[in-house]
């Protein structure tokens, strides 16, 4: 598949960059695309006519599967259940699909003569599943194990029954429902537990030199079945029948329940993954442990847009107006922009100047071309509108081709495109991107300087009364709260506001009691079931991306991750040494995928539940060296990263299976796939950018620590990734701190402020490119940190302390509120009254001197 590099110089540039092509899939069927390696379509393809502006990886659903999750969360549209299971799987444990066949039938050519499984019936499948559920109650270790191997085989799609990956799916598909209808899943989850508990493996774990996978076999074959049931039954697919349907909410309840010892299956993971942290199971397999949390979390609380209907549900049940966009499908219609050329590139467009190519041909090469109109993007915008003969003329900072673009595409460049006609033109935006917004606190800032300016005093928080206040004041009042947006997370009592967040006194008094009425959501289960260990889970989780991030260097007393992707016996000739190194790679990087993801999906359900349980995570994680720690995951050469082929295609599940397995040789190996970007990857580091915003958003004490740690120049070479989604999040952390760059960091970086002002939601009254905010003072960090802290203890002491009638209970203090509550009194009180005020008043010695002191 050839990629254009060129166009028409008195057109806009709408070529795409390497990580794109103009290619529409020709239809959404799964077949034809190659779920096994992640690649482009083999099946015929259609050149498309139209040229699509620099379209982002959401806009392609059927490439990827976390693509398609990082908007929807759910590919309902049909896309390859397979791709999401090849990540489970290592390529060391390529041997044992074998194995799990061969126990399968084993099992099964003793109880059913002269048939396959998919030649039979219904009831005689269900029959014989109650017999594998009736053998995994022996006290023999290793008879477990092989009817969990055998349980196993037919969750992965009785591979060896079938001709094609599609019969793979399909028998995975009906096996894994019929599974969970028999209740394996409950059984499943009682082995794990006692897996857990298993101190003997533990210690012989801990004392061991080196772990590999035969320490993790019994943890390996249950967690593998427990994620594919996990993930099949979470996607619905429209020939999904009604049964499958109500299987499928059904689980959904279960998952998101305290069902499992009092608490949500979600917890359970979570503990596996702090015990493993704190040395005392290093043969954990995590990266399975880690995936299936993920998983459990996304299919019990929902993906992106179900928390984009929930926001819409919650704001029409308070009357509140709807969302000016879809925030998804603006961030899905935006177009990349170029990146900020270096100082290297700068001293080459210099030399070429000096070398006298400045004269243009009527077809040139897109490098070529945008190397000399980026030699001065502000020089010749007249010129330049002049020759486009009233059509749309490019931002100056669009359509340019990322520096990793030469390196990738070697091949010789095709014929140019014949010319389109006018009517196929690619219509662009109008406007920017974004509509405005302002918060309350924006309006009573402006208010307050207003008032102090003009009548010479305040009233508080005061937004109504304009008394004294010229005309101009009303009409900017008026504006501002036309684009006034009240943020859902917000309004949900607690009302508070951020940086502030005290919980004011519109609350009654039975709820700072502690008897407020909670909705138990999963999202608050979960939450009430973290709180006691909610440190310990964040740290643990970080040590786990701080290991697994490509930049982190080998420590004696670092956490040993690689525990389920190390064989027995190490390789020994060089095509093994390969594999079992791309391997390693891969693993990490779907590592940092599941945490990157999990963190994202658990700050986002949180902060709409309630704004206080987002901000103690947040505390946490900053706490715990977060914002450290993801800046050095990007402080290196983030295109390369991006660019990684740590896959290969032959060795990915179900194609390992279905197909004849092609010899391996080093030079394939390098080759990797046919990819140019790998979209975990990829996928992962918007994640890790969205979380960073997530946590410095309105916080100016972390917002420092961006520029303490000298995040702008690691930011900025972030923007050579030529993708419109991670572009957005990288130049929303350079906004923010703008204002503390100085002038001539803003003077040397103009491109980058005008990207910043085409793309980023622009806010009425911020000034983030002058510096002159009144929030910028330093004395106020340490305050606002603690502040926040005690807000948040406080919220948790009313909301879920159930203790509060002890000895530590709180006492009410107040004379008004004490005297009025209304006391209840035996009948027969008033006939001892007497004799009560005399023993406990009148006799009673009072030392007033006492007192007095």
């Amino acid at each position: 598949m050839q990629f254009s590099r060129y166009f028409y110089p008195k057109r806009p540039s709408y070529i795409a960059s390497i990580n794109l092509t103009n290619v529409w899939p020709q239809e959404s069927n799964p077949q034809s695309w190659h779920c096994k390696c992640h690649a482009l379509p083999t099946e015929p393809y259609r050149a498309s006519t139209t040229v699509y502006p620099v379209m982002s990886f959401m806009t392609l659903p059927l490439l990827n599967p976390s693509v398609q999750y990082y908007m929807s969360s759910c590919l309902s549209d049909g896309s390859p259940v397979s791709c999401l299971s090849t990540e489970i799987y290592s390529y060391t444990e390529e041997p044992e699909f074998a194995l799990n066949r061969d126990y399968f039938e084993e099992d099964f050519r003793s109880h059913v003569r002269r048939r396959r499984w998919i030649e039979l019936g219904q009831e005689q499948q269900r029959a014989y599943v109650m017999r594998l559920l009736d053998a995994l109650e022996v006290t023999d270790r290793d008879k477990r194990l092989k009817v969990a191997r055998a349980i196993l085989y037919l969750a992965q799609g009785v591979f060896d029954e079938c001709d094609t990956d599609a019969d793979v799916i399909h028998w995975s598909r009906h096996n894994v429902f019929l599974l969970y209808d028999m209740g394996i899943f409950t059984a499943l989850l009682e082995l794990l537990s006692m897996e857990m508990d298993n101190n003997q493996a533990c210690s012989s774990a801990v004392r061991k030199p080196a772990i590999s996978l035969a320490d993790s076999t019994e943890l390996r074959v249950l967690l593998t079945i427990m994620y594919l049931m996990v993930e099949t039954i979470r996607l619905q697919t429209e020939d999904d029948r009604p049964e499958w349907r109500t299987a499928r909410e059904a689980f959904k309840t279960e998952l998101g329940s305290p069902l499992y010892n009092g608490e949500p299956f979600a917890l359970l993971l979570f503990t596996m993954v702090t015990k493993f942290c704190s040395m005392n199971a290093p043969h954990f397999p995590m990266k399975k442990v880690l995936l299936l949390l993920w998983k459990t979390i996304l299919f019990t609380m929902g993906g992106f847009e179900e928390l984009q209907e929930m926001k819409v549900r919650g704001r029409e049940r308070l009357s509140l107006p709807p969302l000016p966009e879809d925030s998804i499908k603006v961030v899905r219609s935006m177009r990349a922009a170029s990146p900020p050329a270096s100082a290297m590139e700068l001293i080459e467009q210099q030399q070429q100047a000096k070398r006298g190519r400045r004269s243009r041909r009527p077809l040139v090469k897109q490098d070529s071309l945008d190397t000399y109109n980026e030699r001065d993007p502000f020089k010749n915008d007249d010129a330049r509108d002049e020759e486009e003969d009233g059509e749309e003329a490019d931002s100056g900072i669009e359509g340019e081709v990322d520096p990793l673009d030469r390196d990738v595409i070697i091949q010789p460049p095709p014929p140019p495109p014949p010319l389109r006609p006018p009517t196929e033109r690619a219509s662009l935006p109008k406007g920017l991107p974004w509509a405005p917004k302002v918060r309350e606190k924006d309006i009573e800032h402006f208010l307050e300087t207003s008032r102090n300016k003009f009548i010479g005093f305040t009233l508080g928080n005061d937004t109504e009364t304009l008394v004294g206040l010229p005309r101009p004041i009303h009409e900017s009042v008026k504006t501002l709260k036309q684009v006034r947006r009240r943020d859902l997370s917000l309004i949900i009592p607690p009302l508070s506001s951020p940086p502030l967040l005290s919980i004011p006194p519109s609350l009654s008094l039975h709820q700072d009691r502690g008897e407020e009425d909670v909705d138990e959501t999963p999202t608050e289960i979960l939450y009430l079931g973290m709180l006691p260990n909610l440190s310990q889970y964040v740290i643990a989780l970080l040590k786990l991306l701080l290991a697994a991030a490509p930049t982190s260097k080998a420590k004696t007393d670092s956490i040993n991750i690689l525990a389920d992707v190390l064989p027995e016996e190490m390789p020994i000739t060089v095509l093994q040494s390969m594999k079992l190194g791309i391997d390693v790679n891969r693993h990490k990087e779907i590592i940092v995928k599941a945490i990157s993801a999990l963190l994202l999906l658990l700050l986002k359900h949180l902060k709409l539940n309630h704004i206080y349980q987002f901000e103690i995570v947040s505390q946490h994680l900053v706490f715990a060296n977060c914002i450290p720690l993801i800046l050095k995951f990007f402080n290196q050469n983030i295109l390369s990263y991006i660019s990684a082929k740590n896959s290969i295609c032959v060795l990915d599940f179900p194609h390992c299976v279905v197909h004849e397995m092609p010899e391996l040789t080093a030079e394939s190996l390098e080759a990797g796939d046919h990819n140019q970007f790998c979209w975990r990857n990829l996928f992962s580091c918007i994640n890790l950018l969205r979380i960073l915003n997530k946590l410095t958003k309105w916080k100016h004490s972390r917002t420092m620590m961006l520029v303490v740690f000298k995040s702008a120049p690691i930011l900025k070479r972030a923007l050579k990734v030529k993708q419109a989604t991670m572009q957005l999040y990288v130049l929303k952390l350079l906004k923010i701190q703008t204002k503390y760059l100085g002038r001539q960091w803003r003077k040397s970086n103009m491109k980058t402020m005008s990207a910043i002002y085409q793309k980023v939601r622009h806010r009425l009254n911020d000034d983030w490119a002058y510096g002159n905010d009144i929030d910028a003072r330093p004395w106020d960090f340490q305050a606002e940190e603690c502040a926040l802290r005690e807000s948040i203890e406080k919220f948790n002491s009313r909301r879920y302390d159930k203790n509060q009638n002890g000895e530590f209970a709180p006492v009410d203090n107040c004379l008004q509120s004490v005297l009025g509550q209304r006391v209840e009194l035996p009948e027969d009180f008033h006939y001892s009254y007497e004799m009560w005020l005399e023993r406990e008043v009148f006799s009673q010695p009072i030392q007033w001197e006492g007192l007095l002191q």
